[in-house]
């Protein structure tokens, strides 16, 4: 059979379609394109906004007409958020997050009795979906879910409903899955989830405890850390990232407000001087670290005035980007019963300004490395050039066809005005070196 796996949202959703991929390869069928006629049609959805939920409709109709015959499974945030609703778009198997790695199964019991099928579970009871995966077709950077869920149920925030209570992958199961990666010859480990640094809560380990174990794998060159919460950024973590240089020198860092007020009304669990206090913890071990952050502009209770704090509070941490988000209601949420001051008009505008300011900050990062050598793993080449990050998250494009899943060290000796670094005549950099 020929299967099409489309996946909207975040790195766990990504990681989740490959998982789902890889178990229909092993039992022989092909992945294909939507428009190669595929046999099922796989659409893992994502809930986080109202642009999200959109989106994902969207798809599933498309799919639906463009496929006629194709089985249509739906799984995802999305399903979880809106099951009675996308019962009616005539889907043929509908999931949740939960046995998405059932998956194939689904498939051929529908094929044996043309039935369709539904089932949730309540996510607050449920254990971690064990999912491994030993590659990723043409990429060189892996991800691997090591958690889901989240307890925190800040006000704005479906994810704790349609993703359910923290739990966490193995860490002896975490080991040998990362293990398999490298032994296959990724250089890059992602370490990914719903709240990635609450790791081996509730057990007798954490995400340190996992990062020492996997750096001791020779070949495994950089672990890299999907986002982290500030919260969660302790002695311990600190100190493992000043002595551990595998560790990738970006962390993201979600700030979410800059104003202490609006903090609050989003159920946050610190404050700006807390935050701050811990930024500077990092440089300190970290001087040139590239931090990132998710700032949600237009929340309900957000005044002009608590936008400003927020602007200023983003200028004084001096962060090298920021992702925007505009506020979106969600159902289920405390923040949908708060009364809104905000017009849509005003929370555009409000992301305008935040996404200039952004353009800015990042412009001003990458200037600091001009004229200095980096080291870049490269993921992408074609005849004229090749591209791919350095540790701390630099996109960099190179004059030169290079090895991809390589890396090499050369000097940054120019800046688009896409933000895209050039570097000439790099060098290979063998392992053994590094």
């Amino acid at each position: 059979m020929k299967i099409c796996v489309l996946t909207l949202g975040c790195k766990v959703n990504h990681y989740e379609s490959e998982v789902i991929k890889d178990l229909f390869i092993k039992r022989g069928d092909l992945i294909a394109s939507i428009d190669e006629s595929p046999d099922v049609v796989v659409i893992n959805t994502c809930s986080v906004t109202n642009q999200s939920d959109s989106k994902s409709r969207k798809i599933i109709r498309q799919a639906k007409r463009k496929n006629k015959e194709s089985i249509i499974v739906v799984c995802g945030c999305s399903s979880e958020h809106h099951k009675e609703e996308l019962f009616d778009l005539g889907i043929d198997i509908l999931i949740g997050n939960k046995d998405k790695t059932k998956i194939p199964d689904l498939v051929d019991n529908y094929l044996k009795d043309n039935n369709k099928y539904s089932k949730f579970y309540n996510l607050l009871e449920s254990d971690f979906e064990d999912m491994e995966i030993n590659n990723f077709e043409g990429k060189t950077r892996a991800f691997v879910k090591i958690q889901d869920g989240c307890n925190n149920y800040c006000s704005y925030c479906i994810i704790p409903y349609v993703r359910g209570k923290l739990r966490n992958k193995d860490l002896d199961v975490a080991i040998k899955e990362i293990k398999s990666l490298v032994e296959r010859g990724f250089k890059e480990v992602v370490l990914t989830g719903i709240h990635t640094g609450s790791y081996g809560r509730g057990t007798d380990y954490n995400i340190v405890t996992l990062i020492k174990e996997i750096s001791k794998l020779k070949d495994l060159l950089r672990i890299r850390i999907s986002s982290i919460e500030i919260t969660e950024i302790d002695d311990e973590f600190l100190n493992e990232l000043k002595t551990n240089n595998k560790i990738c020198d970006h962390l993201h860092i979600p700030l979410q407000s800059g104003c202490d007020k609006t903090l609050k009304d989003m159920f946050r669990k610190y404050n700006i001087e807390e935050y701050k206090e811990i930024i500077n913890k990092i440089r300190k071990v970290r001087p040139d670290i590239n931090i990132t952050t998710d700032v949600i502009v237009g929340f309900p209770t957000e005044t002009e005035e608590n936008f400003k704090e927020t602007i200023n509070t983003i200028k004084e941490i001096n962060f090298s980007k920021i992702h925007v988000f505009p506020y979106s209601l969600r159902s289920k949420t405390a923040a949908a019963k708060m009364k809104n001051i905000v017009s849509d008009k005003e929370k555009k505008e409000r992301v305008k300004t935040l996404i200039d300011l952004s353009l800015k900050l990042e412009h001003d990062y990458y200037k600091k490395f001009l004229n200095k050598e980096v080291e870049v793993l490269i993921e992408n080449t074609n005849d004229n050039y090749s591209s791919g990050h350095t540790s701390n998250y630099i996109n960099v494009k190179i004059e030169e066809t290079l090895k991809p899943n390589t890396i090499y060290k050369g000097k940054i000796n120019y800046i688009c005005k896409e933000n895209v670094k050039i570097i000439k005549k790099p060098r290979k950099i063998e392992v053994n070196n590094i």
